[in-house]
Parts: structure tokens; sequence; C-alpha cells
């Protein structure tokens, strides 16, 4: 990535001696690592509160799946239509300008009261979360480069916090103040994180002088040309075919017969998260020890075994299905955290001069995959019942592998 020169913040004088003189001051750190944390949780909140939030509007299964799909492809069109806008303008008016239409759409999205609404909100919650990806490599560029690593390191741990938790803190309020004091809640602390990022984050010039339309155009460019940057999307996107489908119907499952569990419960389940955190520098050591190949194969294995599992439920007891499920989602999610930094890994490789770009084809692959996945989940569920959703799970996972074992995949070392 280029460097950024800063120039003035609009903020207090006192923000702006401490971002020259150190890269970065502890508090706009912690700042930046809360602003992706939040800002990617806006992402996983609906996916709990999907069983109460459905009988709440009079929204059948099928269409309330759609609310996740929704929320997951507007990620994936910010990605591609947005993130190429930070190597263009300044990168800290296009995080306040997210912000803004984040807290709006969280609370049109409390505010819903038919499916069509929220789909609406959850597609704009999609677009604008994105911020947390004009986060990441705004810490980059802010770090001096001694310390660059810990830095985005320690931003990086916010993100994956705020998936973590996201799902833990909407179940519980869900389950005690409803689904819609939890989207107005979400809608308060992007406010307030944009609100901070005024005052605080300093001024970006931009590295590029292409045009909007030359931007977009290079990421075909670039697709076209690396074959490793073509398989590491496609894998990833299937990868996260079967963790959507598992993650957006968990609640539905679980809220009908024969568990009847709230959306805390459900919310519960998102703890199991932490097994990416711990995924990502056992990957990252890995990768670097016997190269991310070997680490992408090891962790679309260990994903597929997972899902697989999962159709060992019908000879457990009630209780023992519960344990089952919890066990299979800390292993699938190592699996798609671990295969996840391995091809980030692959990636950063190929191009270093285009980074950024490299990294938006790769999440619009995963997130066009999770659209997929969470709408699929919800029609299998809907159809065929929870067992469809293992297997199609276990398909996707299968077919991952398949494009990291297939002839030339090694390339992408």
């Amino acid at each position: 990535m280029n460097s950024i020169q800063k120039t003035h913040t609009a903020g207090p004088a006192s923000a702006q001696p401490a971002a020259h003189a150190n890269g970065l001051s502890p508090t706009l750190i912690g700042l930046l690592a809360t602003g992706a944390g939040l800002a990617v949780a806006s992402l996983y909140y609906s996916q709990p509160m999907l069983g109460v939030l459905a009988d709440d509007i009079g929204a059948s299964e099928r269409a309330v799946g759609m609310v996740p799909m929704s929320t997951q492809l507007g990620y994936a069109l910010g990605i591609l239509l947005l993130a190429p806008l930070g190597d263009r303008y300044d990168r800290r008016r296009i995080i306040l300008i997210k912000a803004a239409i984040l807290t709006v759409a969280l609370l049109l999205a409390g505010a819903a009261s038919g499916v069509g609404t929220l789909l609406a909100a959850s597609l704009a919650i999609g677009l604008t979360a994105t911020l947390a990806q004009d986060i990441v490599p705004a810490a980059a560029t802010l770090a001096p480069e001694q310390h660059r690593g810990r830095i985005v390191g320690t931003v990086m741990t916010g993100l994956l916090l705020g998936i973590l938790l996201s799902r833990v803190v909407s179940g519980f309020v869900a389950e005690h103040f409803g689904w819609r004091a939890m989207f107005v809640g979400a809608s308060a602390s992007i406010a307030l994180i944009g609100l901070a990022a005024w005052r605080g984050l300093p001024r970006f010039h931009p590295t590029s002088r292409l045009s909007y339309g030359a931007l977009l155009g290079s990421l075909g460019t670039l697709v076209r040309k690396h074959g490793a940057l073509r398989r590491a999307a496609l894998a990833q996107g299937l990868l996260s075919v079967g963790f959507s489908a598992f993650w957006s119907t968990l609640a539905v499952m679980l809220h009908g017969a024969p568990f009847h569990l709230g959306s805390a419960a459900a919310g519960a389940f998102g703890l199991a998260g932490a097994a990416g955190a711990l995924a990502a520098p056992l990957a990252g050591r890995i990768s670097d020890k016997k190269g991310p190949e070997l680490v992408t194969r090891l962790g679309v294995t260990l994903a597929a075994l997972a899902f697989a599992s999962m159709a060992l439920a019908p000879w457990f007891s009630t209780q023992g299905q519960l344990v089952l499920l919890a066990l299979a989602a800390i292993g699938f999610d190592l699996g798609v955290q671990a295969t996840l930094v391995a091809h980030q890994s692959i990636v950063y490789s190929i191009e270093p001069g285009a980074r950024s770009r490299l990294n938006a084809v790769l999440f619009v692959g995963m997130f066009v995959g999770m659209a997929t996945g969470a709408a699929l989940g919800s029609l299998a569920l809907a159809q065929w019942g929870w067992i469809a959703v293992v297997a199609l799970a276990t398909l996707s996972a299968l077919l991952a592998l398949v494009v990291r074992m297939w002839p030339g995949a090694a390339k992408a070392r």
C-alpha cells in the first residue's frame, strides 16, 4: 500500500501531534479498533434474532431468511463499488459519510413494520458497514513502519471481537429488551464512533488520480490476470456458503421443536467465533513455515468434517445435539478463519502495489458466498429441514476443497 500523507485534523489540536509524532496515539488505535468491530458487528446482529423477529412482524421463515442475505449482499457490493474510493478520495471523509448512513440504516431496521422495509434497511447496513474495510487500511497508513504489524493486528483483533460478540450481545438484548432495542442501540454506537472519528481522525491525501470507472475496471484486470486470485476468491466464497447457511438458519431452527430456545441461546453459539480469533495467528505462523497452500487445504478439510458431523444429530439426545452443534461451530469456524488468513497471504503476495484491490476481490467473493448461503440455507430449511442445511454446508466445503486441490493451485504460493 502506498503511504498517504496526513494533513490537519478537524478535531482538537491535541489529537494531531500524537498522530504525527508516533504514527498513532493509543486513543486513536482504540478508536480504530472499536470502530472496525462495531461496524462489522452490524452485519451479524440480526442472525440470532430471526426467530423472534419473524413472529413479531409476521414474516415466513423463507422471507426472514432473506434479511441476512441482503446484509451480506450489501457488504459484497459495498466492497466492490465503494472500497476503491479510498485510493481516490480522503478516507476520513468516506468513513464519516458511511458512519452517518449506517446510523440511519440501523434506525430504519429497528423501526421496520414489515419485511420489505427490513430488507431495504439490511441492504443499506451491508453497504455502509464496509467502513470497517476503510478503517483497517487507515490504521496501516497512519502507523509507523516499525509498529505497523502490531497496530494493524490490534485493529483486526477489534474486528474479530465484533464478529464474535455481535451474536452474543444481540441474542441477549433481543431476549430481554426486544429486537428493536438492539438495532437502536447499534445505531447509537455507530453515531458515537462517527463523532469520535470526526474529532480524532486525521485527513488523508488521495494516492490515485484514476477516475472511479478506471478504479473499478482495474479490478477486472486483476481477476483476469491472476489465476491465484480467482482460485482464492472462489474457494473462500464456496466455504462462506456453508458458513452463512449455518448462522443464518440456526436461530430459526433452535426456535422450533425440539429445542424451543430463544434468541439468547442462539446468540450464545457466537462464542464459537473465539476459535476464529485463535486461528488467525496460528494459521499465519503455519503459512510462514509450510506455505499458505497447505493451510487452505487443512482449513477447508476441517470445515467440511465439522459440517458433516452435524448429520449425526438424530442419534443424540436433545442436549447432546446442542453440544454437537457447538463443537461443530467451533470446528468449522476455525477452518473458515484459518483458510481466510491463508488466502490473504496468497493474495497479498501476488502484486504488492494493488493489495487493496486484490483484497476487495477476495472479500467480494467471500460475501457473495455469504449472501448465497443465507438465501439457499433459508430455502433448504423451509423446504426440507435442518438436514438439508447440513448437506448444503458440507457440499459447499467439499467444492472449496476441490478448488484448492485443482492442478495448478499450488502456484498460489
